[in-house]
């Protein structure tokens, strides 16, 4: 866990990409320490893919901010496709 204090929404409304790069470490902890059902983690990745993806599809989103959702989104596919062969 970080003892960092992380602000919940930035200046311009949306949630930075760390939030989202911590949720798909998190996720992927619980799986590698047994505590999440598998079919829970694919839910949640799953979401969070179709989130990034809708945020990273967005034409008004600024490049700097498209780009750290992008790592994030590329983080959850990784975890997605590891996910599927479970």
């Amino acid at each position: 866990m970080k003892d960092e204090v992380q602000e919940p929404l930035g200046p311009d409304g949306l949630p930075g990409h760390d939030y989202f790069l911590d949720a798909v470490n998190h996720i992927d902890e619980a799986v590698a320490n047994n505590t999440i059902a598998s079919g829970a983690a694919k839910g949640l990745v799953f979401s969070l893919v179709e989130t990034l993806g809708a945020m990273v599809g967005d034409p008004d989103l600024p490049n700097h901010l498209k780009s750290g959702y992008m790592g994030a989104l590329d983080l959850a596919v990784e975890l997605e496709a590891k996910l599927s062969k479970r």
